[in-house]
């Protein structure tokens, strides 16, 4: 593992270090769902004391992003079937509302940015090294639809259930990078800001949603029958 404070600025305090250290390894896959989390480890892989890891892992807690076992032990948490039809649940709802506020409002120069950002995901070739890419990709078109919508609050709320559904995807592309094809999807869902067509806008983003979470939903399933404790 090669977890560190390395590109975390300074000026934050230790345990903002730690935690954004910790959030960000969660988030990419450095640490895997499942993982034990162990103070100790942590502190010396960061170079600090256990106090700031101790703070951010509860910080972690509260975000959902870390769990505690039976036994007591924390962990990365591993997101269930039930989990993906919630998160995806509220995505479509808050979703609905962006592309709404996209339509209306997104300027010239913000529609460009939604353009390279599905360019950039066409040009990626089918390879699992390329499944982070392309994840980072996902988030950024929506939180870009999201921005174009003039709705501060609602990118505050899609960021909150993005960082969930990133450990959904982390944990399900590991096995299967298929389970993220957004390319068309996303294209169709740029025309039709583009043309502000708000009635085929929605649609697209239902469509692209709920395909979305019905190929989440099979893997998550899968992995459960491979491995029982899995859930």
């Amino acid at each position: 593992m090669t977890l560190s404070l390395a590109s975390v600025q300074r000026s934050k305090s230790l345990q903002e270090q730690a935690y954004l250290a910790l959030r960000t390894s969660i988030l990419t896959g450095e640490l895997l769902p499942g993982d034990r989390l162990v103070e100790t480890q942590l502190a010396e892989k960061l170079q600090v004391s256990r106090t700031p890891v101790r703070e951010a892992l509860r910080q972690l807690q509260r975000d959902g992003l870390v769990v505690v076992d039976v036994n007591g032990n924390l962990r990365v948490a591993t997101i269930s079937a039930i989990d993906v039809m919630h998160l995806y649940d509220c995505r479509i709802a808050l979703e609905r509302l962006s592309i709404q506020g996209a339509c209306q409002y997104a300027t010239p120069t913000q529609l460009q940015a939604l353009e390279n950002l599905v360019i950039q995901a066409e040009q990626l070739v089918d390879d699992p090294q390329n499944s982070p890419k392309m994840l980072t990709l996902d988030f950024q078109f929506h939180h870009q639809v999201a921005k174009c919508a003039d709705n501060p609050w609602l990118v505050v709320l899609l960021d909150q259930v993005f960082d969930k559904m990133t450990l959904m995807r982390v944990q399900t592309t590991r096995h299967n990078p298929r389970v993220l094809e957004i390319r068309g999807e996303h294209r169709r869902i740029c025309e039709a800001i583009a043309r502000k067509d708000s009635a085929s806008a929605t649609q697209a983003i239902e469509s692209h949603l709920m395909a979305s979470k019905a190929r989440v939903l099979q893997e998550v399933e899968s992995l459960s029958q491979l491995d029982p404790d899995h859930s």
